[in-house]
């Protein structure tokens, strides 16, 4: 699997958790067995650091996203915003620019009308406040 399905993949296990708020490992599992999915080890990973890491991932959504609250944010938008500042954050090996592009595209894919250029513009803020891409 390459890359851009296993970011794909972790995305929907960060949805996933902000709906029902069950565990990543319980999701990843559920899926595994329930729909005969087998989940990429960089998407597990990533989800379960995004778990990890929520309160200060949330603590940089809330810094970025000037004049929103986060309840205000689609699931869509807030998943993908801690994904990308994790990437951004703890994946030092993983160029900014591509969390970014990635967390657009998928924004696009999966998001409203507004998800995509919101979100480039949170991580754009993120990535230009820090200088050197790590929020």
């Amino acid at each position: 699997m390459n890359r851009r399905k296993s970011r794909e993949q972790a995305f929907i296990l960060v949805f996933e958790r902000s709906i029902n708020h069950d565990p990543v490992r319980v999701i990843v599992d559920t899926a595994e067995t329930s729909e005969d999915v087998r989940i990429d080890g960089f998407a597990e990973k990533t989800a379960l650091g995004v778990e990890e890491q929520e309160a200060v991932l949330d603590g940089l959504i809330q810094k970025y996203i000037r004049g929103w609250t986060m309840n205000r944010l689609s699931k869509v938008a807030l998943a993908l915003l801690r994904l990308a500042l994790y990437e951004m954050k703890f994946e030092p090996d993983i160029p900014v620019s591509v969390s970014i592009s990635e967390a657009v595209n998928l924004a696009k894919k999966y998001g409203g009308a507004e998800d995509a250029p919101f979100v480039n513009g949170v991580l754009g803020s993120a990535a230009r406040e820090t200088g050197d891409g790590n929020a």
